[in-house]
């Protein structure tokens, strides 16, 4: 358990975007980003839309080519076309969209059987299908919805079909981009539990992108906070969850709704002034400086380091000893 299977050093990604006629300027979506994630356990991702969260488990797998840092798989680089190639078949991804990220002209056995096509990982088309069907099993769907096409399910459905289409290859790290946000919540729920059934069964790693602190907590063992492409945050679910200690994550968790009245009577609501910056012109220094209550000069000269405050918490705060 306390073997590193992923590492991400220094991650950047920019984008360049047109701001004039003969003119770009870089949009800053993941801005010197570091974090491990152990054999067998779930690093949930949590921040608010646009912070740069998926961006983030896109650049890992390499569906976008990172502009700087360093990525490394079971201890070894991955950065070289042979080793994306190897790296896709230990490592995959279910997407945010079950209704844009399925082929409407592809029955659910060629969705699910890509990756085998692909990687060329069957000798005989009956080898071909039992995985298949194995696969379907495994995630819930009868062998007869082999034929069928992806319109004719719900999104709860179609959801365990791109589910089923990142097992077929064995993997052992999955990039889980918000896969419950776009279902009914009766569904997520369901789905939530399949991830962990799952995780038991075949010892899967998780990515768990979510905005939903709730979700994240319920499946993740560690929890990392982003705001505006930075890591603000970094500690066990539990942890982060009782003593946050960045000001914008005590911010989120005064937000988590509370079930007993009298708690949520008592729960001051923690609410930030301002809109979130655009990373095309991000405040200089610390990111969340324009919208933090405690902000102050040194907050705007200089971006604050992320370093351990106490034993596995880490968090990138120039006032985080006087506010906690």
């Amino acid at each position: 358990m306390n073997e590193n299977l992923v590492e991400v050093r220094h991650l950047k990604q920019y984008f360049n975007i047109n701001v004039g006629m003969f003119s770009s300027k870089p949009l800053k979506a993941v801005d010197d980003v570091s974090f491990a994630i152990r054999k067998g356990e779930t690093l949930g991702l949590v921040g608010e839309s646009g912070c740069g969260k998926t961006t983030v488990g896109r650049t890992l797998l390499h569906l976008y080519k990172p502009t700087a840092g360093e990525i490394l798989f079971e201890g070894k680089p991955v950065s070289t076309k042979a080793e994306i190639h190897e790296f896709r078949k230990k490592a995959t991804m279910v997407f945010q969209d079950p209704y844009s990220s399925l082929n409407p002209r592809m029955t659910v056995s060629d969705i699910i059987g890509e990756p085998l096509d692909i990687h060329k990982l069957y000798s005989s088309r009956e080898e071909r299908r039992q995985r298949i069907l194995e696969l379907m099993d495994k995630v819930g769907l009868n062998s007869e919805h082999a034929s069928r096409y992806a319109h004719e399910f719900s999104g709860g459905q179609r959801q365990r079909i791109g589910i089923a289409r990142a097992l077929a290859l064995n993997p052992s790290f999955i990039v889980c981009d918000e896969p419950v946000s776009a279902l009914d919540v009766s569904i997520q729920a369901q789905v939530i539990n399949m991830f962990d059934e799952l995780q038991e069964q075949l010892g899967l790693t998780y990515l768990f992108i979510a905005h939903d602190i709730l979700v994240v907590r319920h499946i993740s063992d560690r929890i990392a906070v982003m705001y505006l492409g930075k890591m603000v945050e970094l500690a066990d679910a539990s942890e982060i969850y009782d003593h946050p200690m960045h000001p914008y994550t005590k911010s989120l968790m005064s937000a988590v709704p509370q079930p007993d009245p009298r708690i949520a009577r008592a729960n001051k609501r923690i609410v930030l002034s301002g809109d979130i910056p655009s990373p095309l012109n991000a405040p200089s220094g610390c990111p969340f400086r324009t919208r933090c209550p405690h902000a102050s000069e040194a907050c705007a000269a200089s971006m604050p380091e992320f370093k351990e405050i106490s034993p596995g918490h880490f968090a990138a705060c120039h006032k985080i000893n006087e506010l906690n």
